[in-house]
């Protein structure tokens, strides 16, 4: 296993600098997997921002080439390469190498707009309590905002006054910027989850230990879904992990009517059935790190669980 990097940028500065031109407090982290062209165009447009981010990539073992073509196209851009497929564990070997104070998710199709960065790194910085900061989506090439959109806007939680919008229950991670330490603080995303909604169960702990969740709309992200996924194993991994996000975090009567709500509604189909025999396959862990939430977190998870049964963007399907 070996990671190939390049130079990591000085830390952080304060003041006026960061009006215009190069703002030096926010990393770029982005896992990639068998998609070369778009990772080449991610990469492209990131070097245009007027931020200059420094952008880490971790390469989960293509076989593509991408490797290759991003030390050849983007000598700046610091790239591991872990020799096998992380998953979204990806995105903490790559914090591991972060030297700023914030870090901004991206996918290999997704792409922030220009001024996103800076925005988002100044609402950090005022408000410390804020772990991370959502941005609204925009789906490529139609412009059309992303069905999920709607469901962070509505968000049914209250929050403080200070916030920058809506309390969140969870986030996206392909269009987040989220406090570096916040994010080490709370283990990252958990390796048993691998990748598939994994952002539940590290949003949740971010919750329980006290920190604040936002969706802002004046932060934007680009997304042109890749025609490479596999929108079946995507929903396989989708309920298996929301299903053990549930059993880990959720008192048992909470977590039983969850599943029991799941089952009754997820399509009836191999991968539904392949999904929740991975979960049960999984319960000695599961059992073993099970750790319920207090109250108020469970709470929240009782309002949230309540208007997503009737969001358009969350179907077990595909």
């Amino acid at each position: 296993m070996t990671d190939r990097t390049t130079p990591i940028p000085a830390p952080h500065t304060t003041g006026d600098e960061h009006a215009s031109g190069p703002d030096p407090r926010t990393t770029v982290v982005v896992i990639t997997k068998d998609r070369r062209d778009e990772l080449l165009r991610t990469l492209r447009t990131l070097r245009e921002l007027p931020e200059r981010p420094h952008v880490i990539v971790t390469d989960n073992d293509s076989s593509d080439g991408t490797a290759e073509a991003v030390q050849r196209l983007f000598p700046e851009v610091q790239l591991l390469c872990p020799g096998r497929n992380l998953g979204a564990v990806g995105r903490n070997h790559a914090v591991r190498h972060v030297r700023t104070p914030h870090v901004a998710f991206c996918d290999d199709d997704t792409w922030w707009e220009p001024g996103s960065l800076r925005r988002a790194a100044d609402l950090l910085d005022a408000h410390p309590p804020l772990a991370a900061v959502t941005a609204r989506i925009v789906v490529e090439p139609s412009g059309e905002e992303d069905p999920v959109v709607a469901e962070l806007r509505d968000s049914p939680l209250s929050g403080p006054d200070w916030l920058p919008g809506p309390a969140l229950g969870s986030f996206l991670a392909a269009a987040t910027v989220i406090r570096a330490d916040a994010f080490r603080e709370a283990g990252g995303f958990h390796p048993g989850l691998w990748l598939g909604g994994e952002e539940e169960l590290l949003a949740t702990d971010l919750l329980t230990r006290g920190h604040w969740l936002a969706y802002v709309p004046e932060l934007t992200i680009h997304h042109a879904a890749s025609k490479l996924r596999d929108s079946t194993d995507r929903r396989v991994l989708g309920l298996r992990n929301t299903l053990w996000f549930t059993w880990l975090r959720r008192p048992w009567p909470s977590a039983l009517r969850r599943t029991r709500q799941l089952l009754r509604t997820v399509p009836r189909d191999r991968a539904s059935l392949r999904a929740v025999g991975h979960a049960v396959a999984g319960l000695p862990w599961v059992l073993r790190q099970r750790s319920p939430v207090p109250a108020p977190i469970e709470a929240r998870l009782v309002a949230l669980e309540e208007a997503r049964r009737h969001s358009t963007a969350r179907r077990y399907v595909g």
